[in-house]
């Protein structure tokens, strides 16, 4: 299984924990983890897969392998710039957000529209008119989102 974990590149020392959790976790479980391979959650997620010896796959947005964080083991350049957003929406079997910004927004969109499970912790909410919409699996902490990644993932 592979899940894409999304957030923005830079981000505060909570949400760092977070994703770095959700990383321990999906790794715990035997999950590939991929990401945009850059910083903040991106690293975030990584340091904590690979504090559990899990395997770590970046797509990153420019030609450069070395632009990628420390803790990624399988570096992708691409020289996409922000469309690789849509390869690792692709390479993802499920995808969590933590937190985020207009690229998470961008994934979270891409994968709704394909049919791809997104669960979140803090990340955006999705409204069409003014009426809310109930697309994205809301989590309250790691271990929910993991576990209701991995739902998700037996349910498609």
């Amino acid at each position: 299984m592979y899940i894409g974990v999304i957030g923005a590149g830079r981000c505060d020392a909570r949400t760092f924990d977070i994703a770095y959790e959700v990383g321990k976790l999906v790794a715990q479980r035997g999950a590939i983890l991929v990401c945009g391979g850059l910083g903040g959650v991106m690293e975030a997620a990584c340091k904590g897969a690979k504090s559990k010896a899990g395997l770590t796959l970046g797509i990153l947005p420019s030609e450069d392998r070395k632009q990628a964080n420390p803790y990624v083991d399988v570096a992708v350049p691409t020289d996409l710039g922000e469309a690789r957003n849509a390869l690792v929406v692709r390479a993802a079997d499920v995808l969590i957000a933590v937190g985020g910004e207009f690229g998470t927004l961008s994934e979270i969109a891409l994968a709704l529209k394909i049919g791809k499970p997104v669960v979140g912790i803090g990340t955006w909410e999705l409204a069409k008119r003014g009426r809310p919409i109930e697309a994205i699996l809301v989590a309250k902490d790691p271990h929910e989102a993991v576990e209701r990644a991995f739902q998700a993932f037996l349910k498609s």
